[in-house]
């Protein structure tokens, strides 16, 4: 490995941070992680990562630290406290938070941080599962130009489309308006799909045909199969998309922005969770509507 690469530390191995730090350690990164699952840790250490036993021992020499956990509590309580990023990364590091969360826990983190000298990157990501193991995420980063000119080479082993969107907290912005589009145009195409089956038409030959047209969309091209199939194992949760809902609507609502299809979605999402199919991928949308349509739905 070379020497002359920054040293990181990777905390939150899940579905997403998992392939992303085997992406950077492939591209010849020393890469030493933490993540509250032993199996997530064998992972990392078997792609040629190093496993640590703390928050504390993952960061302590790193150079730049990278978080990807669930939501803002979940960032707040491993960026804070003794046993936090910011009371043991060195002075100078680079935090690099790529989870998803409001755009105010984002400021409030970049502040704090700066009084322990540490410098901080909102860099929320969006592309998937898919994305984050073929390393093609779109990258929406907050935070000043220098520490993005040093980051990019980090970037560019895990996505394809990265841009500095402003100062810190906007990467949690435009990830937010992210997820709204991302939710509306799932559920657009779960209701196409409900009036194709129940019209009786060949719903594959059909999604081929709208997703070469103006209809199609990144969406259809992911979550095609999931529809075709009724495969919802998730690439992204319900459970995850219903937080980002939250986020947006609120985020929305204090800069005085109406969504009044973006809060029809909102609660469609929710009431998928309520009926207990949070856990299942976005595309699980699809369910909701075959009730709404009284479709028979497959457990």
């Amino acid at each position: 490995m070379s020497s002359n690469l920054p040293k990181i530390a990777w905390i939150g191995l899940g579905i997403m941070g998992s392939p992303m730090a085997e992406n950077l350690i492939k591209a010849g990164y020393s890469v030493t992680g933490f993540t509250l699952e032993q199996d997530k840790l064998d992972r990392l250490a078997k792609a040629g990562g190093t496993a640590a036993a703390s928050i504390a021992e993952a960061v302590r020499d790193a150079d730049v630290v990278l978080t990807m956990v669930p939501a803002s509590p979940q960032v707040e309580a491993i960026a804070y406290g003794p046993d936090g990023i910011l009371e043991n990364a060195k002075s100078g590091a680079l935090l690099i938070d790529m989870s998803s969360i409001t755009p105010q826990t984002s400021i409030d983190l970049a502040k704090s941080a700066a009084e322990k000298g540490i410098r901080v990157l909102d860099a929320p990501v969006s592309g998937g599962e898919a994305g984050a193991i073929e390393a093609v995420l779109s990258i929406m980063v907050g935070g000043d130009q220098a520490d993005f000119d040093e980051a990019k080479p980090l970037f560019d082993a895990l996505g394809k489309t990265i841009v500095l969107c402003g100062p810190h907290g906007s990467g949690q912005t435009v990830k937010a308006a992210n997820q709204l589009i991302v939710a509306v145009n799932i559920q657009a195409c779960a209701e196409a799909v409900v009036f194709l089956e129940k019209s009786g038409v060949d719903l594959a030959a059909a999604l081929d045909v709208l997703n070469g047209g103006l209809a199609g969309s990144t969406v259809l091209t992911r979550k095609k199969d999931n529809f075709k199939n009724r495969d919802f194992k998730p690439g992204f949760r319900i459970d995850l998309h219903h937080k980002d809902m939250g986020i947006v609507t609120d985020a929305a609502r204090t800069v005085g922005a109406a969504l009044p299809v973006g809060s029809v979605v909102a609660n469609l999402v929710a009431s998928l969770r309520a009926q207990g199919d949070g856990g299942l991928d976005h595309s699980a949308l699809l369910r909701g509507v075959e009730r709404l349509s009284g479709q028979p739905v497959k457990d």
